[in-house]
């Protein structure tokens, strides 16, 4: 199955050149359609000029984006050098602590298809 989602341009970049390979979103009813052997058709946000597709390798939920940050390498989100808070206070500006408590998190561990 085919799944189409947005990304902004630092995150787009990242899986782009293979530097990231989890995605992190919450866990909600769209996420939950998801399954291994997907594939997501990102969409570079806001220019929407460019896409590229992904397949879907691993799919991990955990209750809070912190302890997602806690149990999965920083280098898988190409995020080394930045402490935990920072990850836990960047996510909160695109997801709210609400959504976070209403649906948990999903790290989607993905693979770029050529």
């Amino acid at each position: 199955m085919n799944h189409e989602m947005g990304l902004y341009d630092t995150p787009f970049n990242s899986i782009k050149s293979c530097r990231k390979t989890v995605e992190v979103r919450l866990n909600d009813e769209k996420r939950r359609k998801l399954s291994v052997g997907d594939t997501i058709t990102f969409t570079r946000v806001p220019e929407y000029d460019e896409t590229l597709s992904v397949e879907v390798v691993a799919l991990r939920e955990y209750p809070t984006f912190k302890e997602m940050y806690e149990s999965i390498p920083a280098s898988d989100f190409d995020t080394v050098g930045e402490s935990i808070d920072v990850m836990v206070e960047q996510t909160y500006q695109i997801y709210s602590p609400d959504q976070e408590r209403q649906w948990g998190t999903l790290a989607i561990t993905v693979q770029l298809i050529d």
